[in-house]
């Protein structure tokens, strides 16, 4: 059973990819873009219909409303279109991701963070 969800997890998150990329094509009908976007903009908010400190139901809206609305989505985009999309989320999916980006994005806010602090601590001490 939990090899069935890896597997479904793992398409869920190549379909999630494929949609945003295939939001973009000028052949996919317009309410698919346009229902995309919401999928996308309720699957990145912060605010959740049901929220998530809630035990149990503020997760169980996200396991249930973002995988319908990609399936949705993805009923909607042709097939030949979705089909091409999926290989190049696939693709992207392979490629190796870059610890020594990750570590300079990390460090670049930290060092922002601090910076502010820093201004912010001088600001108000002057006083």
């Amino acid at each position: 059973m939990f090899s069935q969800l890896t597997i479904w997890a793992r398409a869920l998150k190549r379909d999630t990819h494929a949609v945003y990329l295939a939001a973009r094509d000028p052949r996919v009908p317009c309410l698919a873009k346009i229902l995309a976007i919401i999928v996308a903009a309720y699957a990145l908010s912060p605010i959740d219909l049901i929220p998530d400190f809630i035990p149990v139901l503020g997760y169980l809206d996200d396991l249930i409303i973002v995988p319908l609305g990609i399936w949705l989505v993805v009923a909607m985009v042709p097939a030949d279109v979705m089909a091409e999309y999926r290989i190049k989320a696939s693709e992207a999916a392979g490629r190796p991701s870059s610890r020594a980006g990750m570590i300079a994005i990390l460090t670049l806010w930290i060092a922002g963070a601090l910076l502010l602090g820093w201004l912010g601590y001088r600001y108000w001490t002057s006083s």
